[in-house]
């Protein structure tokens, strides 16, 4: 099996701990390691010859730098950032011109995870599902562990066999209500977005539902079209949008893992990973807190105190640079916060 792992992400809801200079996954986070090298760590038996990094080309020497055990020529660039539909068939022709045949499995380099041993034993039975019949995905499916409304979800069809079940559908984001009946009826498990497939089922899927960007890739990669040049203008279109939802669920089965996943996609779900318990307050750096609760405070500057006080649901962020402060539910503007700092002139703490 070759793995391909996508680390090109820029981590804007992450911010100020994550920046376009320095996105979260080469962050260290837990445990004196980044999410990119947890994720290495994670497969290191499939051997680093199999395993390949598609990140952005600002980030090629900062995966090099974290993973110099993965061999260089598996670290592949990508010019620009077009979304993921482009990036796996870059990476996807990439490996196939390079001789890869057989079995990929794409996953993330910014997830957590308490039990990477159930993790690998379920890569090992995706191939042997894959080498089976290639012409189909594997999805892991994630044991949910609460009705959690800022993932997706997989629907379970019938079962083939003891953990393995046919496909039905996706939700994406469901809301709490629609997401707490799924959550009970355990018919539905988190997706983790860890697919399983053949490399030429899939490329034969760009050319049957994405011809265009199939053969402006192939051009690219065959040299006969400007890389560089060319990769800016494909459409920007998710992986998910432009692929998988193109498959006949037939052509889908649902792997049922417990991984004790989790995706730190903000800065509360990555407070939410950090500790067992959401009464709990996770601190780092120089901070001093007094009768807070559920609270995420970092502090990266040595010679700076930071002290809270009663505080209830708050994320606290401060850097040498720039400080954030917003209750947990005002997380996810922080998209919209950087869309006015760049509007004001503030590139440079973005």
């Amino acid at each position: 099996m070759n793995i391909l792992i996508f680390a090109g992400g820029a981590g804007t809801r992450l911010w100020p701990l994550s920046r376009q200079a320095s996105p979260k996954q080469f962050e260290v986070l837990k445990d004196d390691k980044s999410t990119l090298q947890m994720a290495v760590d994670r497969i290191e038996e499939f051997g680093f010859k199999n395993i390949y990094v598609s990140t952005n080309n600002r980030y090629a020497n900062m995966v090099r730098g974290q993973v110099p055990e993965i061999p260089a020529q598996n670290v592949l660039g990508e010019p620009a950032k077009r979304d993921l539909a482009a990036a796996v068939g870059l990476a996807l022709m990439r490996l196939k011109k390079q001789g890869v045949t057989g079995t990929i499995a794409m996953l993330w380099a910014d997830h957590f995870m308490d039990r990477p041993g159930n993790f690998r034993e379920a890569l090992h039975k995706a191939e042997e599902l894959i080498e089976e019949d290639s012409n189909r995905f594997v999805f892991l499916g994630e044991q949910p562990r609460f009705a959690n409304h800022n993932l997706g979800w997989i629907h379970l069809g019938d079962t083939i066999k003891s953990g393995l079940h046919k496909f039905k559908e996706w939700k994406y984001r469901p809301e709490l209500l629609d997401c707490q009946e799924m959550f009970e009826s355990q018919q539905w498990m988190w997706n983790p977005g860890y697919f399983v497939f053949d490399i030429d089922f899939v490329l034969g899927l760009y050319k049957e539902h994405q011809p265009k960007m199939y053969i402006a890739l192939e051009d690219m990669v065959n040299g006969e079209k400007d890389l560089d040049e060319e990769y800016p203008k494909l459409e920007a279109l998710s992986f998910d949008n432009a692929i998988v939802e193109k498959v006949d669920p037939s052509q889908a089965v649902v792997l049922k893992v417990d991984l004790g996943w989790s995706d730190p996609g903000t800065l509360y779900a990555l407070k939410e990973a950090l500790v067992n318990s959401p009464e709990k307050n996770f601190e780092k750096g120089n901070v001093v807190d007094l009768e807070s609760t559920d609270c995420f405070v970092v502090n990266e500057e040595d010679k700076k105190l930071v002290s809270t006080i009663g505080l209830k649901g708050m994320v606290v962020v401060n850097t040498k640079d720039a400080l954030l402060v917003c209750h947990k539910d005002d997380v996810p503007k922080v998209k919209a916060l950087l869309k006015k700092v760049e509007d004001k002139g503030l590139g440079k703490y973005l």
